[in-house]
This record gives C-alpha cells, structure tokens and sequence, in this order.
C-alpha cells in the first residue's frame, strides 16, 4: 500500500511517499503564505491509497485534500521509532514551538511537553537573533561555535533578548560569543523540558534545528547523553505521518493528484 505522509510546519512543509514501509520518495519545501497550494504542488502526479498529515497546518491542509490528521506528538513518536526502534526520547525544535516525547520500550508516548505558546526556545528565536548579528541561520551554528569567551543572555523572550543583544552589539562584545550565548540559552530551555518529561536513552534530536551542530553538541553535553540526528532530520514527522496512515484500518482509495 502506498501511502503520504505531509508535516506542514510554520517554516517548512516535508513530504514523504512509502509503499510497504519503503520510502519511495522524501522532499522539503519552504512553507510560504500559502501552505495548502505548496502542498498541492507535492502531490502532483503522485498516487497513494492514503494520506496523513501533521504540524500546525494539518487542519486547514488535511480535509481540503482528502486526508486525516494527527498531532505532531504521534507523528514524531512514529517517525523516529522507525529510524531508531531503541528510541527513548524524542526532541523537536520547530519554527513555532519545541516538544519532547518520552517513549516506552514499544515505542508508545509515555510523556510530552510542547512549548507552543511563545517563540522563546525556537527556530523563529534562533531566526531572528541570527538576523540580529547579521548572520544566515545556516551559519549561525558555527558562527557560535567560533566564541572566544561567553556573555550572558537573561531573557529568551524574543523581544527582550534582541534588546539584550543589540546592547551587547553596543558594548563591542563579539558576535560570535553572544551568538554561543543564545544557544546555551536555548539548549537550557529545551533540556529543562527534557528533564521535567524525564529523559531516556537514546536521544532523537529531529527538525531542523538538528542540522545546527552547535546546538546538538551543546544538547548532548547539558544532558550528559549521546544524541542521535537522523540523516534527514526535517522528515521525521511526515515520515510518522504515513507511517500511521498505513496503519489505519478503514478502507483505502486511490488518490491521485
């Protein structure tokens, strides 16, 4: 059986296609203004019995193409379960909000925590201080890693911590220090919320946040744990997604776009 799977995020929209558990094809696009056209533009010319769709945008893009949808939590449980069948802890700094997920030995979702009420801890954080110090987020990581010496940042409210950094900037301190400043500030939100779920072995670190080395060494050294970045780290939840639409056992139809 055929089946998608779309994780349509705040920033970016990933797509993955599966026949029998095989992936038959994976791919991420920008989000923009429009995410249920740019989903549209994904489906051309693809076939599947079903389709399943996560993130924050799942409930405008799911009924208007004739698919299911299912939290981010399950999504990401499933997806990384698959990559790592000895997952324990699952963690995702998305655009819009971060989560960890605790799983059983059998993969199930034991505990969550989701930050999704401000941009403190995000990608949309990391975003706008990279802009700050007039940097592209692709670089930010190792513009970080770069610190000579460390600074403080008392506030990961976005607002007052690009104030913090604009007097900092004004004092001379160096970018790359304050840049390590904001990841350390970030890492320590995410591992409180990994501590407050209860971490357990092994560490998942999905999204595409996970592409930034930066945070990924500063997480494993805060959480004195390995962690493990799956080769395509920004799929994870579309790849849970059509993992659980093969699951489901009403009846499938053909749908081609």
């Amino acid at each position: 059986m055929i089946c998608a799977g779309l994780d349509v995020g705040s920033r970016t929209i990933a797509f993955v296609l599966l026949d029998d558990g095989e992936v038959l094809e994976l791919s991420v696009i920008d989000t923009g203004v429009k995410p249920l056209e740019r989903c549209r533009q994904l489906l051309k010319g693809k076939s599947y019995q079903r389709l399943m769709v996560t993130g924050y945008g799942r409930h405008l893009v799911a009924p208007a193409l004739s698919g299911d949808a299912v939290s981010e939590i399950g999504a990401y449980a499933a997806g990384a379960w698959r990559l790592y069948p000895d997952c324990g802890t699952v963690i995702d700094i998305g655009g819009q909000d971060s989560k960890v997920i605790r799983l059983d030995a059998g993969g199930a979702v034991q505990k969550f925590e989701m930050n999704d009420r401000c941009a403190a801890g995000t990608g949309k954080f990391l975003e706008v201080m990279a802009a700050t110090l007039e940097t592209d987020i692709a670089a930010f990581g190792g513009l970080a890693q770069n610190a000579a010496k460390s600074v403080s940042i008392n506030s990961l409210c976005t607002v007052f911590a690009e104030s913090e950094v604009v007097s900092l900037i004004g004092r001379g301190e160096d970018a790359a220090a304050i840049a390590m400043a904001l990841h350390q500030a970030v890492v320590s939100r995410i591992a409180g919320m990994v501590r407050r779920v209860g971490v357990r072995e092994k560490v998942v670190f999905a999204g595409g946040a996970a592409r930034n080395q930066c945070l990924v060494q500063l997480l494993a050294g805060k959480l004195g744990v390995a962690i493990a970045v799956p080769d395509e780290p920004q799929t994870v939840g579309a790849l849970g997604a059509a993992l659980l639409a093969a699951r489901r056992k009403d009846t499938a139809s053909n749908v081609s776009f």
